[in-house]
């Protein structure tokens, strides 16, 4: 056992300056974002290792840092987007930027120093000795995806169906004079639901969330599982007063928490049964308040698909800041997300071959009138289950699955339409899913078509893989990110946009892609009767 004592300081470099800091035990993360001020690390998962949203070079090589002890860097260099030489850092933003490989842009900071560790390997490889040729030779590392793809298994992006991330590695770094960005962020907003600005600086960290912007000295404010809050001037020291234990993955089975509708005894056309689902945004809630104000919006720079529109941080953070005469960062955990922020409602249905049918979903309140506006002619029954709350307002929460169910009597190769008028298609062959979408003015095709890669990316793993364990008291038992379900870069079918533009107003198309891509992949998978039906390697290329 080793009996000397801890180090008092903790001394390394950051970004080329020596740095000095107080060795309390906390992680590399921790000590970046809490005593050092450094935004662009982000912590999307509490920390367990497993988005790679914190990821930095240590000595030039990737790590994560949420599970990096601090001292473990003592004399070591680190390396942050901030540290990245000007020329490189914008050529990053501008990759990602050009490409859509950046929406809400949380995970790509993390993603951007993981890619710019692997160029720079693969400069060392074709004996590239100076930073400046990187702009002539680097193709020779980037023409081949599967080093990306293996890169990429360290990280978690919920947003961009990584196919675009992809493209930004593959991309020159030439930005578009002609592109209008103000137009681009009005369709980053439709599509998020959420004011979304877009810009090269997104990609690097800059998208102005909540955790990011709070004043120095605010107190930390986390949910203590009592319904309490905990509070310390440090994300370390509140976590601690809350009794934080960390989450972890389940071995039991998921379930089916609702039984199908009968029919008389007579069997339905299609039947379909889902289970809980969760968002599965990389932004935890967050928000800050000063005494007397008003809270920063948990939406600083992406809608999370619905998760976060009742979101209590807000309330939370105004109402500590009031009673303590100071700011307030109140900020869930990846576990606070799982247990008490809202999931897709499950369901149980059943349709005949006329369109006709019952659909069982779970009590959201709005999601009778959802379904309503796409299939009348399907009966709704709403049920209360033990579990986690139901929102209707996640991505397209219930009439998805009835247009799912209308277009397997219908056939999934047509256009289908959404309630605010947007109409998509899709079909998979050959491992490709292939899409159209017209909604509107396009405004700006890349983001429409980053935002509808994204789509199909989520409708795909819904469809296949994504699902939580909860049990018969109703209580969740995947806690981590990766328990999700989530599917990874590697195991993403190639997307393939078609986009149709008409005179009519813009509205979000990014919804109707995702239910007509679920309907698409239900049907490549034989109209499994339960979702997650499993990927079975049916859609590689």
């Amino acid at each position: 056992m080793n009996d000397e004592p801890r180090p008092k300081n903790l001394v390394f470099e950051l970004n080329g300056q020596p740095v000095q800091v107080a060795d309390v035990g906390d992680t590399l993360l921790g000590v970046l974002r809490g005593e050092l001020r450094v935004r662009s690390v982000k912590d999307g998962c509490s920390p367990q290792g497993q988005c790679g949203c914190c990821t930095v070079l240590v000595d030039g090589e990737p790590r994560v840092a949420c599970v990096t002890p601090a001292r473990r860097v003592a004399g070591r260099s680190v390396t942050t987007v901030e540290g990245l030489e000007p020329e490189r850092a914008e050529r990053w933003g501008t990759r990602f930027c050009e490409t859509g490989g950046s929406q809400c842009g949380f995970c790509t900071p993390g993603i951007v120093m993981r890619l710019e560790a692997l160029e720079r390997k693969g400069v060392a490889r074709n004996d590239i000795a100076r930073n400046d040729d990187v702009a002539r030779n680097d193709d020779v590392a980037r023409n081949d995806t599967a080093p990306v793809d293996q890169a990429l298994l360290a990280h978690l992006c919920r947003c961009t169906g990584w196919q675009t991330i992809k493209d930004a590695w593959a991309h020159d770094g030439t930005r578009s004079e002609s592109r209008d960005l103000d137009a681009a962020s009005r369709r980053g907003t439709l599509e998020g639901g959420a004011p979304q600005l877009v810009s090269p600086e997104v990609a690097l960290g800059a998208g102005g969330f909540a955790a990011d912007t709070a004043p120095d000295g605010a107190l930390i404010a986390v949910p203590n599982g009592t319904g309490e809050w905990s509070l310390g001037t440090s994300l370390q020291a509140a976590r601690a007063a809350a009794g934080k234990v960390q989450g972890r993955r389940t071995t039991a089975e998921h379930r089916w928490p609702i039984e199908l509708p009968d029919d008389g005894g007579r069997p339905w056309a299609f039947t379909l049964q889902t289970t809980w689902v969760e968002p599965g945004y990389l932004e935890t809630d967050a928000a800050w308040c000063e005494p007397g104000g008003e809270p920063a919006s948990p939406l600083a720079n992406g809608g999370a698909f619905g998760g976060k529109v009742d979101s209590i941080v807000g309330r939370a953070a105004r109402m500590l800041a009031d009673q303590h005469e100071r700011p307030v960062l109140a900020l869930f955990s990846r576990e606070d997300v799982v247990r008490w922020g809202p999931k897709r409602p499950p369901v149980a249905a059943g349709i005949r071959a006329d369109g006709t049918g019952t659909i069982v979903i779970a009590d959201a309140p709005g999601v009778e009138a959802a379904i309503a506006a796409v299939a009348p002619d399907l009966t709704v029954e709403l049920v209360d289950l033990d579990g986690p709350t139901c929102s209707s307002a996640i991505r397209a929460a219930g009439w998805a699955e009835a247009l799912v169910l209308s277009q397997a009597v219908n056939g999934v190769n047509g256009w289908i339409t959404a309630p605010n008028g947007s109409a998509a298609k899709a079909s998979v062959s050959d491992g490709v899913i292939t899409i159209g979408v017209r909604c509107g003015e396009v405004l700006d095709a890349v983001v429409l078509r980053s935002y509808c890669i994204g789509a199909a990316h989520m409708a795909y793993s819904w469809v296949t893989s994504e699902a939580l364990t909860v049990d018969d008291q109703g209580e969740v038992h995947d806690l981590t990110i990766r328990s999700f379900g989530i599917v990874r870069a590697i195991d993403m079918p190639r997307v393939e946009v078609e986009l149709v533009e008409d005179d009519q107003p813009a509205v979000n198309g990014s919804d109707a892609v995702f239910a007509a891509v679920a309907g698409a992949v239900w049907a490549h998978h034989g109209f499994a009767p339960r979702w997650p039906t499993g990927t079975d390697g049916m859609m590689s290329p």
